[in-house]
Parts: C-alpha cells; structure tokens; sequence
C-alpha cells in the first residue's frame, strides 16, 4: 500500500503516555495476558460478552485512575517522524476525504471524527477501557481511539500483517462514526433499550459490526479510484484480517463456538461484507439490517 500518497489528517490526537501502562487493580499490579484470555475465554464459555467483563474489572480501578479526566482531544499531535503516527494520519485522512465526498453527494455534512492513540488505557466518554479491547469507537464524544501495540498483535498472535490489514481496522472503526452520523448507532441503542435481541449469529450488534466492514470496503474502493495506492496483495491482507477476528475463529482459540454470544460476525461473513462494499464503493449496498442472510 502506498499510504504517503494520501493526505494527513490533522485529527490525530497524541495521548501516549498519558494513561499509564495498562490495566491496574489494587496494589497496582497489571493484568497479565493470560488472566485476560482467562477472561475471555470464560465470557465466551457463558455466554457473556468479553468485553462487558472487562469493563466491569476497569470499573474496579482505584479511585484516581476511575477520575481520571476524559481525553479532550485538543491534546497534542504526533511527532512528524513517526512513521507509523504518519500512517495513521494518512489513512484517517482519506477517510474523510472519502465520507466527505459521499454525504456531499447525498446533501449532508459529513463530520471529521478525532483519532485518539493511547497507550495502555484511556478514559473515554465511554467509561475507562484498556488496549486489551482493542481499537474502538465511541459515539458519546464521535471518537476513534487506538492503541498501535493492536497492531503487532495483529501480526504476532492473528496472523494477519500488513499495512492494508491495519487500514482496514482503521476504516472499519470509522464506519461506526458513519453509522452515527447516519443514525443507525442510535437506532440500535433504542432497540437495545426495547430489549431487542443484540447478540447471536443474526443479532442486531452482528449486523451493525458488518455494515461497518462493508463501509471500511465502500472507503477501499473509492480510495483506490482516486488514489491508486494498492499493491499486489493488499485486499487479501484486509480479508486476512477480517477472517482472523471473525467471531467463530476467536472462539475456536478458546476451544468452543458460541453462536449466541457472536458480537462481530464470523469470519466469512466479516470478508463477505468487506467485499461488498468493495465490490462498487456503493453504500447502498452496505443494508445489513435488511439482508436475510449474513
């Protein structure tokens, strides 16, 4: 991927350093990666979502840590010779010149979101979260938060490197601000507080993670008519990364398949609606809420 080709965004926030190391409980000991997996791995078990645990534990976080001030996002830019703060920013970049130019078409405004890099943990107008959750959006303050170290992750334990793979969780986490900014977040959160089915193979959370992928596909495609920055073997690399943390792979690891606790898709759906969107760059095509087969 020949990224220096796209415009920086100047709505990287640098936040680095400024959340400490990790995840710390009493006595400032941090959790380890093998009690995170434990963790993990008893949510899927149960059937409760991994990630709602262990937010749980972050809510148990000394007082100072629980005040700690939410990341404003007026805080300071990346060191121009980052390379990988650079990536960052030329990703985020084309995202908005993509979305900017799609709400044109269709008579809207399209609103820059901010991209938050962290390291270790953050408190977000989310509640507090550590990098154990990976990359996430939060559409309490419209913001993107990232903490790079999911990049070699990505590499080390998913197999899946590459700088398209990373562009692609980029892109897919701005397609949660797209689905804001549409209303489509509100829409589901009004339908979780009727008590609506969320998790599952056909749950409306499922749904909602795969139109965010066919939106990363709609901005790949439009990126690539205007910039012409793919090499040979960047779309596989984005679909290697979406069948490595597909929900049934993740589960395989653990050594069982929950289809009811699925929150994000299986793996041949995630690359199936990341090809979707991909196919034509036609967000028309991105309806998840009304197909009947995922």
């Amino acid at each position: 991927m020949q990224w220096r080709k796209g415009r920086r965004s100047d709505n990287v926030v640098d936040a680095r350093g400024e959340g400490g190391g990790g995840m710390r409980f009493g006595g400032g000991k941090g959790l380890s990666l093998g009690a995170i997996l434990l963790i993990v791995g008893i949510g899927w078990i149960t059937g409760q979502d991994p990630l709602q645990i262990l937010g749980q534990l972050a809510g148990q976080m000394d007082q100072q840590q629980q005040t700690a001030p939410a990341t404003n996002g007026t805080g300071k830019a990346p060191p121009v010779n980052d390379e990988q703060a650079e990536f960052v920013r030329s990703v985020l970049g084309d995202t908005e010149d993509t979305w900017k130019a799609i709400f044109a078409q269709a008579g809207r405004q399209y609103q820059d979101p901010n991209l938050i890099l962290f390291s270790g943990q953050i408190n977000s107008a989310c509640g507090f979260a550590s990098s154990a959750v990976g990359p996430f959006y939060c559409p309490a303050d419209q913001k993107v938060y990232l903490d790079m170290s999911f990049f070699r992750e990505m590499d080390q334990r998913f197999s899946a490197a590459g700088d398209f793979a990373q562009a692609y969780v980029i892109a897919h986490e701005v397609g949660h601000h797209v689905q804001t900014l549409l209303g489509v977040s509100a829409k589901v959160q009004a339908a979780r507080q009727r008590g609506e089915r969320m998790e599952g193979d056909n749950g409306l959370l499922v749904r909602q993670e795969l139109q965010a992928d066919c939106l990363a596909g709609v901005w790949a495609y439009q990126a690539q008519k205007r910039l012409n920055w793919l090499e040979p073997g960047d779309v596989e690399e984005a679909l290697n990364a979406a069948n490595a943390i597909g929900d049934d792979r993740l589960q395989q690891g653990q050594g069982r398949v929950v289809p009811d606790s699925f929150t994000h898709g299986t793996s041949q759906q995630r690359q199936r609606w990341f090809k979707t969107g991909f196919a034509k760059g036609d967000i028309n095509q991105c309806d998840t809420f009304s197909a009947r087969t995922l």
